[in-house]
């Protein structure tokens, strides 16, 4: 679909300049830096969410901080509005561009500036792919821990912007727990430091404020991470059952044990069929539901923990259970499950990849529900999700050449949102709001919510030029917040006291 565009809101008697802000940008950043081609600015027209698309009037690919900062100001100076993005494998349509503004694409920034062991940290560029932070800190025995199943093209930056997690989270937590600073390019132009090398700075968390937002915020340009010792043990474990039911039971005594496992995923009987499909992963024939659990540490609470884990799955009702005896069976264990959202391709010519959460204890009854819902509208639906912390990856499969197929899809997609919500869950656990889902933000946040995460962004953005149309459902000018008065710069202590 083409994406609606509102208007973004500007400073008050400011007008846009798109025309100006290109001219400007040529006589700031290198000729290869800028493009204006209409074919070539095509490339960019979506993120990893195609169904919307929205051609940029100006594509910016930056080589460090500097050039950030002089296309932000540019942007500032004329009133154009601007997106940031990654390698562009968002699922929220967050990085979709607009026809009246520039794209800042941060690809070409992925040098890993600092590696400092000692402190176990590292400070990377935007651009630089996720699992290249653990390809440069394992030779010393250290790892990222966030891992988001695109881990081998995703770039750190994207995963800033949102808070992604990855198949590890139930233990390790988000990418939030993961960054210690950043350097940004403010919606002005500035650059600015926020967080810092210590593991708990002072003041407000700004870091924490910008870290999940969605580009809305600011531009990063350089990212502290934090890296973690290569565990001495790791084990992992296939189990296959009969249904999802007796999977999520499973689940559910493990973690009602005590038992924290650093991964436990499972995957329906559709995604399983596509898996095998597209990467012959050999998980067990007739499942209707497969866990794959990971457990790691010291050895031997790993040992001790990995016999609870076997005992869990036996114990309800698994009919077979693998585990890895080396890494390069562990790696195909994780394959099946890391590939599922490109292999539902080999099962459907279309098809929606959903995020939403929900307590894990309501585990059977939703996904009793999404089967109910598969089952009135026709539409099938491929179940892939984070089992431990309860967030789901609905894919739902249509074909749109059909008539009236995507519409169906759309429904039963907003369906099994509105049930997350009921069950005291969200509309989303990793894959953003982005431009996707700002229709759902009224059923979980109240106008007041809305109005306080407003005042937020217009302290960031007083202008609307950065990211404007995503995350909240209805844009406005800033001057339109509670408690705001026109001329008072949001920043500045009377501001912020009108504001709150």
């Amino acid at each position: 679909m083409e994406s609606t565009e509102p208007a973004p809101p500007t400073r008050e008697g400011a007008s846009a300049d798109l025309d100006g802000c290109v001219e400007l940008l040529g006589k700031l950043l290198p000729e290869e830096s800028l493009i204006t081609d209409r074919q070539r600015v095509r490339t960019y027209e979506c993120d990893g969410l195609a169904s919307y698309r929205t051609v940029p009037a100006a594509v910016v690919l930056p080589e460090n901080a500097e050039q950030v900062r002089s296309a932000v100001a540019a942007c500032s100076e004329h009133g154009v509005p601007f997106v940031a993005r990654g390698s562009g494998t968002g699922l929220s349509a967050g990085a979709l561009p607009r026809s009246d503004g520039v794209l800042i694409v941060t690809s070409k920034m992925r040098r890993i500036l600092e590696l400092d062991i000692a402190n176990e940290r590292a400070v990377v560029e935007p651009g630089v792919v996720n699992l290249d932070v653990t390809k440069a800190a394992a030779p010393h025995g250290y790892y990222f821990a966030p891992d988001p199943s695109s881990q081998q093209v995703c770039s750190v930056g994207g995963n800033v912007a949102e808070n992604s997690g990855g198949a590890h989270c139930l233990k390790y937590g988000f990418t939030t727990n993961h960054v210690l600073a950043a350097q940004v390019v403010t919606a002005d132009g500035e650059l600015v430091e926020l967080g810092g090398a210590a593991h708990d700075a002072p003041g407000y968390d700004l870091l924490g404020s910008f870290i999940g937002s969605e580009g809305t915020l600011g531009v990063v340009t350089s990212i502290t991470v934090r890296l973690l010792r290569s565990p001495e043990s790791v084990r992992t474990l296939l189990a296959g059952f009969p249904s999802t039911d007796e999977a999520g039971a499973a689940v559910s005594a493990m973690i009602a044990a005590g038992v924290t496992p650093a991964a436990v995923e499972m995957m329906d009987a559709l995604s399983i069929t596509a898996a095998e499909q597209a990467v012959r992963c050999g998980y067990p024939e007739g499942a209707g539901a497969v866990l794959v659990v990971e457990l790691d540490g010291p050895r031997p609470e790993v040992e001790r923990t990995f016999t609870e884990v076997w005992q869990h799955c036996d114990e309800h009702g698994a009919f077979e259970i693998r585990t890895a005896a080396d890494e390069t069976e562990r790696a195909l264990i994780w394959k099946g499950r890391k590939s599922a959202f490109a292999a539902v391709g080999r099962i459907s010519r279309d098809y929606i990849v959903q995020d939403g959460v929900i307590p894990r204890t309501a585990l059977p009854e939703v996904l009793r529900r999404i089967a109910e819902l598969s089952a009135e509208s026709g539409v099938r639906v491929a179940n892939v999700f984070h089992a431990g912390d309860g967030n789901l990856h609905p894919l739902v499969l249509f074909d749109g050449s059909e008539p009236g197929a995507a519409e169906r899809a759309e429904e039963v997609s907003g369906a099994i949102l509105e049930l997350c919500v009921e069950q005291g869950g969200s509309i989303t656990g990793e894959h953003g709001v982005g431009a996707d889902k700002v229709r759902y933000m009224g059923r979980m946040f109240t106008a007041e919510d809305l109005d306080v995460m407003q005042c937020v962004r217009c302290a960031f953005d007083p202008a609307g030029l950065c990211n404007p149309g995503k995350v909240f459902p209805t844009p406005r000018l800033c001057g339109e917040a509670p408690g705001r008065r026109r001329g008072v710069h949001p920043l500045t202590e009377a501001g912020l006291a009108e504001q709150f």
